[in-house]
C-alpha cells in the first residue's frame, strides 16, 4: 500500500494471543463497510506468548497489517508511542487489543473527524467490569491528578480515541521519555469532542497491570506533569516552623515565669519523629523528581525495535527519529 490511508489503528500487544483473532474480527466487521483505506499497525511489545507468530500468520493473508516487533518488553506507553510514530494515517486510532474499547466507536469519531474535530476522545460511562477498590483508586487518581497539574485530564478516560495527522506531527515533537499518554493528549490541546461509551468485558487473557504496577504508575504521572509535590513541602516547612517557634516562645515564657521544668522524654521522641518523618518524605519526594531527570538525560532510545514487517524504510525515516527517540 504506497498511498497514505485514511486510518491507521494502531494497537501495542503484550501476550495477547489468546484475543488477536476476536480483535480482527470485529476490527474488520466494523472497517470494511466503511469502503475506506485503513492499516492496522501493531506492536509485539516483548510478549512471551505466540502473539508475534499470530500477528505474522495473520499479516501473511492480509497486507493491511503492519507488525512492529520491540526487542524486550518496554511497556505500554512506549509500545503506544512506537505504534503511532509508524502510522500513515490521515487519522490514528488507539486501542488495546482486549476488546474492552469497542471498535463499533470508530466509525463514529470518524464521522466527528469528518465534521472538523482534532480529536476525539471516548470517555467510559461506567466502569463496572473494574473491582470497587479500582473504580475507587481511579477516581481518586483523577481528582488528585487534576487538583495538582496545571493539564487536566477528563474523567475516566484511556487512550483510546482518534487524532488527526496535525495532532500525531504534534506528538511526535515531544521528546520526553518518562510518558503519560493521557496527559500528553490532554496537553496537546486542538480542538476536541468527546463521546461516552459503556466499557465490556475483557475478551480474553488477563490484565498485565497488578495493583503495585499502577500504583507505580499512578505516582509517576503525577510527578511527571507536576511539580507540585515539591512545592507544597515549601509550606510544610513554613508551617512546621511556625509552629515550632509558637511553642519554643510558649516553653520561654514558662520557665521564665514558672522555672525550670523537668525534661520529657516522650515529647522530645515524638518531636524527633515527627520531623523525621516529614524530612524522609520530603527527601523522597525529591529523590523522584531526581530520578526522572536522571531517566532524561540519559538520553536513551523509548524503545527498541527488532523486526517490522510492512513498514518500508520511507516509511521509517519519515516518522522515526533515533535522535528523539
Amino acid at each position: 500500500m504506497n498511498t497514505e490511508p485514511t486510518l491507521s489503528v494502531v494497537i501495542p500487544c503484550y501476550d495477547e494471543e489468546a484475543v488477536i483473532a476476536q480483535f480482527l474480527k470485529q476490527i474488520r466487521s466494523t472497517l470494511n463497510p466503511l469502503h475506506i483505506e485503513y492499516e492496522l499497525v501493531f506492536v509485539n511489545d516483548g510478549s512471551s506468548d505466540a502473539t508475534l507468530d499470530i500477528l505474522l500468520g495473520e499479516r501473511a493473508h492480509d497486507d493491511r497489517i503492519k507488525v512492529i516487533d520491540l526487542s524486550r518488553n518496554f511497556g505500554k506507553e512506549a509500545a503506544l508511542t512506537a505504534a503511532i510514530a509508524h502510522s500513515r494515517g490521515k487519522a490514528v486510532v488507539p486501542i488495546d487489543a482486549d476488546l474492552q474499547e469497542p471498535p463499533r466507536l470508530i466509525p463514529i469519531m470518524l464521522k466527528k473527524w469528518e465534521e472538523g474535530y482534532d480529536m476525539v476522545t471516548a470517555r467510559r460511562s461506567s466502569r463496572k467490569t473494574d473491582g470497587l477498590l479500582k473504580r475507587s483508586t481511579a477516581r481518586m487518581f483523577y481528582r488528585l491528578f487534576n487538583w495538582v497539574s496545571p493539564t487536566k485530564i477528563p474523567y475516566d478516560t484511556g487512550d483510546y480515541r482518534l487524532l488527526d495527522r496535525k495532532v500525531v506531527d504534534a506528538f511526535m515533537l515531544l521528546p520526553e521519555r518518562k510518558r503519560f499518554m493521557k496527559g500528553i493528549f490532554a496537553w496537546l490541546g486542538f480542538k476536541q469532542f468527546e463521546i461516552t461509551f459503556k466499557r465490556d468485558e475483557r475478551a480474553a487473557g488477563t490484565s498485565k497491570f497488578s495493583a503495585w504496577r499502577l500504583w507505580r504508575f499512578a505516582t509517576s504521572s503525577i510527578f511527571i506533569f507536576s511539580v507540585a509535590p515539591l512545592r507544597i513541602w515549601t509550606y510544610v516547612g513554613a508551617i512546621v516552623s511556625s509552629f515550632s517557634f509558637i511553642y519554643a516562645t510558649a516553653l520561654i515564657l514558662r520557665t521564665l515565669i514558672w522555672g525550670r521544668d523537668a525534661p520529657g522524654y516522650a515529647s522530645i521522641m515524638v518531636v524527633l519523629l515527627f520531623l523525621g518523618g516529614i524530612q524522609l518524605i520530603g527527601m523522597g519526594v525529591l529523590g523522584e523528581y531526581l530520578g526522572h531527570i536522571y531517566e532524561e538525560v540519559k538520553k536513551r532510545p523509548l524503545y527498541l525495535v527488532r523486526s517490522k514487517y510492512g513498514i518500508d524504510s520511507n516509511e521509517e525515516s519519515r516518522f522515526q527519529n533515533p535522535k528523539s527517540f
